[in-house]
Parts: structure tokens; sequence; C-alpha cells
């Protein structure tokens, strides 16, 4: 069992997660970070409190898809059964892996955590429905309602989360690896899609269960970079999922930037937002996707 977690200037949260990961009950646990080119001083203070810790360090930021990609071939290079993804502002609780090993039986390519908000008091995460002919999503199952009972019997959902997933390596293998030219937002719906088509299934486990706080890596949720790339990519990926017509294709585009206006409009910076919003937009429809293209 390896967990994977992928740091970017977040030197606190990393060293938060890796503690918690410390304290996990599960045998035989090991860790890779993988530094998507910080300049924080994370990866040394990594390298000093987590010596046992595989570290790699990128000389350059390659997003959320190609970072844990690179973490994901070492751990499998090394011989991992499973794989962890962990978002390095997460923080777990010592017994969350044991259930989700439990709940990966025949069929299952990913089994996902119950994931709450900071202080642990709402679910942020718990399954997500999903539907390429529509242009957003709305909120995860369960947001903002109190947590699940761990007694709460695993079950399935459409998508799974890529700020906490265990895979094994038998669905990562046939699935393959993140679309690295998302580079950031929507990897995990791409990613479940595939899975999905390939005959797998997604569980969410109640009895597990993380806190994350929610796109540190980006500013929050509502920063404009998060509304960039979840709307750009959040597109992309529908719109090759289930390609429809003109008149259906606008429709779905203006549902999307109509939810993600409303979000902008609601944030510390709405300009910004909108910009992000408009060049999302932008970039979805000539199909330009990696990293943002400042303008």
């Amino acid at each position: 069992m390896t967990a994977v977690v992928l740091g970017w200037n977040g030197r606190d949260d990393t060293l938060a997660c890796l503690r918690s990961l410390d304290r996990a009950t599960y045998p035989e646990l090991s860790v890779v970070v993988v530094d998507n080119g910080s300049t924080d001083g994370g990866p040394d203070a990594v390298a000093a409190e987590f010596p046992e810790v595989t570290l790699i360090r990128l000389d350059e930021n390659r997003g959320f898809a190609g970072g844990v990609n690179v973490g994901v071939a070492a751990a499998l290079g090394s011989g991992a059964d499973f794989v962890l993804l962990l978002n390095n502002d997460a923080t777990v609780e010592a017994g969350f892996l044991e259930p989700l090993v439990a709940a990966v039986g025949p069929g299952v390519g990913a089994a996902c955590p119950q994931i709450l908000d900071g202080d642990g008091s709402t679910i942020w995460y718990a399954g997500a429905a999903y539907d390429p002919r529509r242009g957003h999503q709305g909120r995860h199952t369960g947001y903002g309602q109190p947590p699940l009972p761990a007694t709460d019997a695993p079950y399935d959902t459409d998508r799974a989360c890529g700020g906490a997933m265990l895979v094994p390596r038998a669905a990562l293998e046939l699935v393959g690896p993140l679309d690295e030219a998302l580079f950031a937002y929507a990897e995990d719906v791409d990613w479940s899609l595939r899975a999905r088509e390939a005959g797998l299934r997604i569980v969410v486990v109640p009895a597990s269960v993380v806190r994350h706080r929610v796109s540190a890596s980006t500013g929050g949720a509502a920063s404009a970079d998060s509304i960039y790339y979840a709307l750009r990519n959040g597109l992309a990926v529908a719109e090759r999922s289930a390609p429809l017509g003109r008149l259906a294709t606008a429709r779905r585009r203006a549902e999307a930037v109509a939810a993600f206006a409303a979000q902008a409009l609601r944030s510390r910076s709405p300009l910004r937002g909108l910009r992000g919003v408009a060049e999302g937009l932008r970039d979805a429809a000539r199909g330009r996707l990696g990293p943002r293209r400042r303008t």
C-alpha cells in the first residue's frame, strides 16, 4: 500500500497531512510525496521531518494530473498493490484505510472516504452524480449535511474524488493514468468515466473519514484559477464524453457559464472570477488545455 501526496507551495498543509498519515493504523503503509516545483521550502521540510518518505522533486509545476502520475508510477514500480491518492491539504483519521481496503472487492475501481470540511462538522464529498449532457453538476452528494454514520454500508456513486481515493493496482493498469492535458480539475471525473466504461464501480465508504481544506493549492474554490479550470475542464470532459448537436452544446455551455459566473460574483474578487469564466469558456471552445495561459 502506497499513499501518493502531491504538494505545491503548501508546506504546512503537506506536513500536517504526513503527520496524520504517520498515525494511520494500516500496516505497511509507505508514502510517496511528489513536489511540483515548490519555492516555499516544503520539500526540505518534508525530508527533514519524514526521512522515510520517498520524496520526488519536480523542477516545474506539472499540475495535479502530471504530478500524481509521477507518484503513481513510482508506487507501482515499487510493487504497491493499492495506491491512495491524497491531497496535501487533507488529513486522515487513524483507521481510515482499513474500511477502504475492505470495500475494494471484485469489480471495484476506486473506493473513496466521506470527505468532511476542515473542522469535520459537515460533508464536503460523499459521492457525486454526473451527467455529461449537463454543463454543471451542482454540489456533491451530502454537501453541507452532518457526517454519515460509520455503520452505513458502502454504496456506488458516479464519480470518485481525486482528493482522496484508493485504487487497486489492477484498476490503475486497466484504466490508465490521469489525463495530464487537463492539468487541474476534472481529472477524477475523466478517470471515473473511463473506469466505468471498463466495467468498474466507484464506491463511497462512510466508515472511512478524511478532512479536506478545499482547493488550497489554487486559492480556494471561488478563486479565479479554480473557476477557470473547473469550467474549462468540466466542459472539455463533458463534450468529449457526450457529444451533442450545436444547439444542445450551446445550452450546455450556457448552463456552465451561468453557474460559474454566479460563483464568481460571490467571490472576493468578482472581476477576476468573471475573467476566469470568460477565459475558461474561450479555451474550452478552442480545445486549449494544459496550464492556464495568462493574457
